[in-house]
């Protein structure tokens, strides 16, 4: 058991003997049933950036070197669900899934008898908070040294009324002295025991928040506030889906980056890259890059293989190159594209049919030809989209909308595939220095684009992690040279929409 007994300066003991924990277990309270969510299964099953939302929430108690042990409650009739995800996700530190109890009290008293009777901290935490972090479980666990029991809250933003039966306002109180309420809420074990064994003999007893036991039935206990985090949402309500997911967007776009070219070379060294679009842009530097760090990488493009993403014959003879001469594919990359811009109504119909069949059929088709390639070696597809693919914009109709679909296309595939072990990504770049861009917007300042080096790297980035169902955006960092002075790219087509 990994643990940091370094406390505050204000930190004071609650009793003179030493605390001894046996272990430290992490309670995850997955009882809920979705009905808010207007679901058929429990909120905490629905697939948020590719994987179940418990999934993620247990994902982090494992990674964390705090805790020992984590015990999963389940809502009745889905124990069997919950269990297939800990075995396929190869969870090692899930010892019990067992059911839970009608309400949070009792779920609560299922946990404790299941963690048995030996000293220990317990961590009692949301399964649908899946983007708890690292630092707050560790602070959690920390913080028991010094307390027996532990809350998460942060800050209110808002201001907080209390009214009455009649919905006036009959008070407000000082914002500065309220906080927010999250999990986990960590205890010593025999606190938390103590608290329910005297809470049993009170006929009234009802509580949602086992902090809220501690203090109305040991009133003398300090409950220690540690600060939680505006990402540690809830998933109660149809928004917080959408909200989470977006939150997992942005957490993968910091998160893949390999410390140093060694890392790069020890990942890549070996591996078979297929680009789809690899003469020009972001699919020239991915295949550059990729070089570099000793992958094999085949490009391939209409341009220089007169290859056709949207000729299923063409993708087919081009995975079969790459396999042939390396008898593996670890990854297959969608660069191509087109934008043709003009009104929808004035378009013509041979443009509007190349425009659909290179920006989505293309990669469709190879989605479907890269797959048994992909499951071989438990490999990754990543495509690309375009910021538009937002909010679909006048004068480039079909565009916008095919980028909209490469991204709900990638997250069906990460869900559909994740039984094969195979991963699915979408890269979203903001405006990028292409030519086609320029021919299609015109000159632009170029402090305003992203030099294509920097969304081939992020790719690289992407490749190299074990991330699945993300749209990683990516960004101009602040500070960085303007993309034409980029050495080589001022001519080259970064954007993902570019037939290559």
């Amino acid at each position: 058991m990994t643990q940091d007994h370094t406390t505050g300066p204000d930190a004071t003991p609650e009793t003179p003997a030493p605390w001894r924990p046996s272990r430290t277990v992490a309670v995850v309270l997955a009882g809920g049933t979705g009905t808010r969510l207007g679901l058929g299964i429990p909120k905490q099953l629905l697939k948020i950036a590719g994987k179940p939302i418990i999934e993620h929430t247990l994902a982090v108690f494992e990674a964390a070197p705090e805790i020992d042990e984590i015990v999963v409650l389940m809502a009745s009739g889905h124990v069997a669900d919950a269990q297939q995800i800990v075995d396929k996700a190869g969870f090692r530190k899930v010892t019990k899934v067992i059911e839970g109890g009608d309400t949070r009290n009792a779920t609560t008293r299922i946990a404790l008898d299941a963690v048995g009777e030996a000293d220990c901290n317990i961590l009692f935490h949301d399964a649908v908070r899946p983007l708890v972090s690292g630092r707050i479980v560790r602070e959690c666990v920390n913080a028991l040294w010094s307390y027996a029991a532990v809350d998460v809250a942060i800050a209110s933003a808002d201001t907080i009324v209390k009214v009455d039966e009649d919905d006036c306002i009959v008070d407000i109180p000082v914002r500065s002295s309220l906080r927010r309420g999250q999990t986990p809420q960590a205890f010593r074990s025999g606190t938390i025991r103590e608290a329910y064994r005297l809470a049993e003999g009170d006929p009234n007893f009802a509580a949602t928040d086992d902090c809220g036991v501690v203090l109305r039935y040991l009133p003398g206990t300090p409950i220690k506030v540690i600060d939680g985090s505006d990402e540690n949402i809830k998933v109660t309500h149809p928004v917080d889906v959408h909200l989470a997911d977006k939150l997992f967007q942005l957490a993968a776009a910091q998160a893949p980056r390999v410390t140093d070219e060694r890392s790069y070379t020890e990942e890549l060294t070996g591996r078979t890259i297929v680009v789809f679009g690899g003469s020009y842009g972001i699919g020239h530097d991915l295949a550059e890059l990729a070089r570099r760090y000793g992958a094999q990488v085949f490009p391939f493009s209409r341009s220089s293989t007169g290859t056709h993403v949207e000729s299923a014959e063409d993708v087919e003879a081009a995975l079969k190159t790459a396999f042939e001469a390396t008898g593996r594919i670890d990854h297959v990359v969608v660069t191509a594209g087109i934008l043709e811009k003009g009104s929808l109504a004035e378009m013509d119909q041979e443009t509007m049919d190349r425009v659909l069949q290179v920006n989505f059929v293309g990669p469709v088709i190879v989605a479907r030809q890269s797959l048994p390639y992909l499951q071989q070696t438990k490999g990754q597809l990543l495509l690309y989209t375009s910021s538009s693919y937002t909010r679909g914009r006048a004068q480039y109709a079909l565009y916008s909308s095919t980028k909209a679909a490469l991204v709900n296309l990638t997250q069906a595939l990460s869900d559909e595939w994740a039984e094969f072990g195979v991963r699915v990504n979408c890269i979203n770049p903001e405006r990028t220095a292409t030519p086609m861009r320029t021919k299609a917007f015109g000159e632009e300042p170029e402090h305003t684009l992203l030099a294509a080096e920097t969304v081939a790297q992020a790719s690289l980035d992407v490749l190299v992690s074990e991330l699945t169902g993300q749209v990683i955006d990516v960004r101009r960092a602040p500070g960085e040279a303007p993309a034409a002075s980029v050495p080589g790219q001022a001519t080259r087509d970064a954007s993902p929409a570019s037939a290559g």
